[in-house]
């Protein structure tokens, strides 16, 4: 036994590995190859194909002879280099040789291994004459390779019938003349990764090959199209389609392959993008990247294609016609720019500068938006500039830094694999976070347990030992009782409440009437459920908490948000490995948007503006007087331009006007302005009423960085170049300020990541070139040493006494309930296929999988009220009406109806009311009331959409 590993011998070569390392490992680390053809790094070891076996052989004892099979070097090799023979792996005799697969057999003390031997070519020569035979291996070169260099004539094979080639759907095509029958693909999509079963072994024999259940075409089986059986295929067999559409039009190599992140949710995959003939035809992702492990869903792996829509805005547009009438005239950009920047200029020499406002995105990079929040206060001079995280985790962000001194994911999604209990609560995180949702299945596999808290039946609750299924907006209670039995049951962490806690007392005498039986009568979640969650919590060595826009998007928001977090302070879940308070952040750099100052309360790294020393550090940074008060939220931005109190607005990348609570009022305020500057890449129902619309930058031409839901700052690379007259959404912010007279002295997304280091004490340590060089990091990272943090609060918080404080909360009822005239809970979200207000998914094939609006309805509602499978509905609330198709599913519980909020046709916030958390400022769209009535008596064709819900 080596003394810090395992000792063995390789082709002669001896090798030391770590305990527990498999022989392939071994070899490859030592740089001996062995072919593979299931073997993928990221999949269980199958040991399916059999092509990576090795012969390996336990040394005889002293006196003993080798086995005879063995050549005369082999025999040599065993007798003169074995090392000091161990305890026996198993089957394994003395002096006796084996045939193992290497991908599965574990390294042992002394073993002597041979991966070239007679006996090993003739068994792979074998593996590849069965495997191989009539397979077209014309995009599998290593494969084709092998054949050679084993002597293998695939024509004296097994022979397989031809097959024709699955073009069923729009997002990969199936041809199963190449397929090697490695089943990475049907692990994949099984139990190894995403747990959809789409595709499955079928028929027998020499017959046997990839399938669908009873051969149906993928988009009628529960595939999700996620892509990863392309990305794990070896040999074409699977194959993104636009690829293929690209190979049969004679573009057979890639052109370039550009290495960025991901642009939809905060998850931040990493993403190999590869174009053909100047266009995207296909993505990767590298199996080793960091947040992902090459695993994607369908809109990092498919959803690209919106960035060549023929939609896309490639002039400034000046309006000629009456506001939204659809009348423009095409503009220079001298024109254009000079517009914009003399009325915003007139509105705020007239008005002052708080009749100005704007809107960053979270859509756009750092640097973007670090540079519109400069020219908001440097030029334009007010404090009134919001993003869209005051319409998602604004709450959790207020609630985080009211208890432990800032707000953001304490952990990372590292550490979903450390878990003991995974607590989630407010996130359909299947659908909203996929990648997300696969580590939290793997942890499961491996022991983790889980519990779920959501008014929705939701997919993870098939993985959860508990689902705490709640009324709508009882949120309070629920947690107010599970805190109740921890106290009760002396289930907390009396050491950490003592040494890193303020009013644990007073919060927990607050919980003493919130008993399960009182909080059961409001929530409708039985007593026992309530107390079998809070002792899983509590006898928990390590329990994180992930919570998505479900506990934040209420008018109670913050102080659910307080109460969640009260149970991870009482039972020590903050301040460790493993533990954590984690908010997934909806978009792909809403983090990053908020950190750089693109909201109305703080400087970059939340460092407030009514603070007179953070003022006078900003204004010595930027050269400037910066104004004092803070600003608007976006709500309240719109609110004030009704009231005629903002009278210009500048936009970039955000579209309001479907995003916005009460949307028939938000249409109306917008209308009231008197300038509205919109920069974008379609023409959205914001842009449709602007006065001036300035063609921007997508994902595909972005330089500079996003950061992620865990913090971790990621470099964006351009793809493609800009299309038409369009322009970089940096430069076209940096050219406004120059025109109103103050030039912001950045020119490129380098030199403006590069202040953002200088005035950011959390990202001083960050470059552009350190990222390229290194991958992304996490904040904070205080130098260019410093790795980076991945979990915060290790020693204190950043309060003024380093102690986090647990909160007093008592429930209040939402703003609007059910009632006799409305008697329905109308709860809002996001689907799988469709991203934010819908601009860009909506001009994607992903808009096949999920093509119309649906509303979820119980079946006991459907029965009562006479509403058929797929049958229309209206639904109304005092604000609006509309009308979609019902999905009948038991998702939902008798009561609710839920909508997305994704479809400009049937725009859910026609119907949500604009209700502010009195403290984080986001509006209520988790909860109002409305009707719902039938327009149909008779079952429709079952819709697309429907197909994809599983219905």
């Amino acid at each position: 036994m080596h003394a810090t590993g395992v000792a063995l011998t390789i082709d002669g070569r001896p090798v030391v590995t770590t305990r527990g390392a498999t022989l392939y490992a071994a070899a490859t680390a030592a740089g001996i190859d062995i072919p593979t053809i299931c073997y993928h790094p990221n999949l269980k070891a199958s040991a399916n194909c059999r092509l990576c076996v090795v012969e390996a052989v336990r040394p005889p004892a002293p006196g003993e002879m080798a086995d005879p099979a063995l050549s005369l070097g082999e025999r040599a090799w065993v007798s003169g280099n074995a090392p000091t023979p161990g305890p026996p792996p198993g089957a394994l005799e003395r002096g006796e040789s084996k045939l193992l697969p290497a991908c599965k057999a574990l390294a042992e003390p002394g073993l002597v291994i041979f991966t070239r031997s007679a006996n090993v070519r003739a068994s792979r020569r074998g593996t590849l004459r069965l495997l191989l035979g009539g397979v077209d291996l014309s995009e599998a070169p290593d494969l084709a390779a092998l054949l050679a260099e084993y002597g293998v004539d695939i024509a004296t094979g097994v022979k397989r019938d031809p097959f024709d080639v699955y073009v069923d759907n729009p997002y990969y095509i199936r041809d199963y003349n190449k397929c090697v029958m490695c089943w990475r693909c049907v692990d994949t999509c099984g139990t190894d990764v995403q747990h959809t079963f789409a595709i499955e072994p079928g028929e027998r024999g020499f017959h046997v090959r990839v399938s669908t259940h009873e051969d149906r075409g993928i988009m009628d089986t529960t595939c999700v199209y996620c892509g990863n059986c392309v990305q794990v295929c070896p040999s074409g067999a699977l194959k993104g389609r636009a690829l293929w559409e690209a190979e049969r039009q004679g573009l057979r190599h890639d052109e370039a392959v550009v290495h960025t992140t991901c642009s939809f949710c905060g998850v931040g995959c990493g993403l190999d993008v590869r174009v053909r003939g100047g266009k995207i035809t296909h993505v990767l992702s590298p199996p080793n990247h960091p947040v992902n492990q090459g695993w994607l869903c369908v809109k990092g792996r498919f959803g690209w294609d919106y960035v060549q829509s023929p939609d896309r805005l490639t002039h400034p547009l000046i309006r000629v016609g009456a506001r939204g009438a659809g009348q423009w005239r095409q503009a220079t950009w001298d024109e254009a720019l000079e517009l914009v920047a003399r009325r915003l200029a007139a509105i705020r020499d007239a008005h002052g500068p708080d009749a100005l406002a704007v809107y960053g995105s979270s859509k756009c990079t750092n640097e973007d938006n670090y540079l519109l929040q400069k020219l908001t206060r440097v030029v334009l001079g007010t404090n009134n500039i919001d993003n869209c995280t005051r319409l998602c985790h604004a709450s959790s962000v207020a609630a985080l830094g009211m208890s432990l001194g800032t707000g953001a994911f304490t952990n990372s999604l590292d550490e979903i694999a450390e878990n003991d209990v995974i607590y989630v609560t407010g996130s359909n995180t299947t659908e909203t976070h996929p990648i997300t949702a696969l580590k939290m299945k793997a942890a499961i596999r491996n022991g983790a347990t889980l519990i779920v808290a959501d008014p929705r039946a939701i997919e993870l609750c098939q993985w959860a030992a508990v689902h705490l299924q709640f009324r709508t907006g009882t949120d309070v209670p629920m947690y107010n009782a599970l805190l109740h039995v921890l106290v009760r049951d002396d289930l907390i962490r009396k050491d950490f409440i003592a040494k890193r806690v303020r009013n644990f007392e007073a919060a927990a005498e607050a919980v003493a009437h919130w008993t399960p039986a009182r909080a059961g009568q409001l929530t409708g979640i039985p007593p026992a459920t309530l107390e079998r969650a809070a002792h899983i919590i509590g006898k928990a060595d390590k329990t994180a908490f992930y919570w998505g826009l479900g506990i934040s998007e209420h008018t109670h928001g913050t102080e659910a948000c307080l109460t969640l977090i009260n149970l991870a302070l009482a039972t020590g879940n903050v301040g460790r490995r493993g533990t954590g308070l984690n908010p997934l952040r909806g978009q792909n750099n809403v983090q990053g948007t908020s950190d750089v100052g693109a909201i109305p309360m703080y400087f970059p790294d939340y460092r407030s503006v009514e603070n007179a020393e953070f003022r006078s550090f900003f204004e010595a940074a930027w050269g400037a007087q910066l104004p004092a008060k803070q600003g608007l939220t976006t709500i309240e931005i719109g609110d004030a331009a009704g009231r005629g109190e903002v009278r210009g607005m500048y936009i970039m990348g955000e579209n309001p006007l479907m995003s916005d609570p009460d949307l028939h009022a938000a249409r109306a305020h917008f209308q009231n302005l008197d300038f509205l500057a919109v920069q974008d890449i379609f023409m959205t129902e914001t842009a449709a009423i602007a006065d001036v619309v300035l063609p921007a930058s997508s994902w595909a031409e972005k330089d500079g960085t996003y950061t992620n839901t865990d913090r971790r700052v990621q470099r964006v690379r351009p793809v493609l170049p800009l299309p038409g007259n369009a322009r970089a959404d940096w430069a076209i912010i940096a050219d406004l300020a120059r025109r109103m007279g103050r030039d912001l002295g950045l020119s490129s997304p380098s030199e403006i990541f590069a202040e953002i280091a200088r005035v950011t004490p959390s990202h001083r340590g960050l470059s552009h070139a350190r990222l390229d060089r290194e991958g992304g990091i996490r904040w904070p990272c205080r130098d260019e040493h410093d790795p980076g943090a991945q979990w915060l609060f290790g020693d204190r918080f950043p309060t003024a006494d380093g102690k986090a404080i647990m909160h007093v909360v008592d429930w209040r009822e939402s703003v609007e309930i059910p009632d006799a005239t409305y008697p329905f809970i109308f709860n809002t979200g996001r689907v799988l296929y469709h991203w934010h207000t819908g601009a860009l998914t909506r001009r994607s094939k992903l808009d096949a999988a999920y093509p119309e609006p649906l509303v979820e309805v119980s079946p006991e509602d459907a029965e009562r009220l006479g509403i058929p499978k797929s049958g229309k509905v209206r639904l109304s609330s005092r604000r609006g009406s509309l009308e979609c198709r019902a999905w009948i599913t038991r998702r939902v519980a008798p009561g609710t109806v839920y909508m997305s909020w994704h479809f400009a046709e049937a725009a859910a916030n026609l119907l949500t009311i604009n209700a502010l958390d009195p403290v984080s400022r986001i509006p209520e769209y988790k909860i109002c009331a409305c009707q719902l009535e039938p327009l149909e008596s008779t079952a429709s064709a079952v819709s697309p959409s429907l197909r994809s819900a599983r219905a």
